[in-house]
């Protein structure tokens, strides 16, 4: 019997645009097919390659050589977080956050849509509390938003 190719975290290189592009307007497309698009491919491209790469740090998870999802990190600021359709459930975000978590172990803070209710859920059980919701302007899309923290004191107050 032949093990499963093992899941891996490691550091984005600029060669990694492309794929991390495709990821990210495929995981979009299929989670949050109600998101106004106020960016063409093309544009997504090009800020994928141009600024997301060359701004913070941006982590992919592989397996067997292809990207299963990635996440982008500006110190506190998890930017980005997105997993290629049909990867959830498999533990790839849990990797990824755990990562995040890793590279700013004292906190974390993040916006997600208010109606992305699958990644609501899962920031919650992974220890993030809400901290503030808003009726979309401060985001392109003029889409409802929920601000989310973690902070390793909150993993503490249990104990």
């Amino acid at each position: 019997m032949n093990a499963a190719p093992a899941i891996t975290i490691e550091r984005s290189s600029p060669s990694d645009a492309g794929e991390i592009a495709a990821l990210y307007l495929a995981s979009r497309g299929e989670a949050l097919p109600y998101l106004r698009r106020v960016h063409s491919d093309d544009e997504v491209r090009g800020w994928i390659a141009h600024v997301r790469l060359a701004t913070g740090e941006t982590w992919v998870a592989r397996e067997a050589g292809r990207i299963l999802g990635f996440l982008c990190l500006d110190g506190e600021d998890l930017d980005q977080l997105y997993l290629m359709p049909g990867q959830f459930r498999r533990g790839v975000g849990s990797l990824l956050l755990a990562k995040a978590k890793e590279r700013s172990p004292e906190r974390l803070h993040l916006f997600t849509f208010q109606r992305n209710h699958g990644a609501r859920a899962f920031y919650e059980r992974h220890g993030f509390r809400l901290v503030d919701l808003n009726d979309g302007d401060r985001n392109e899309e003029g889409e409802p938003d929920a601000l989310y923290e973690w902070r390793r004191s909150f993993s503490e107050e249990g104990l």
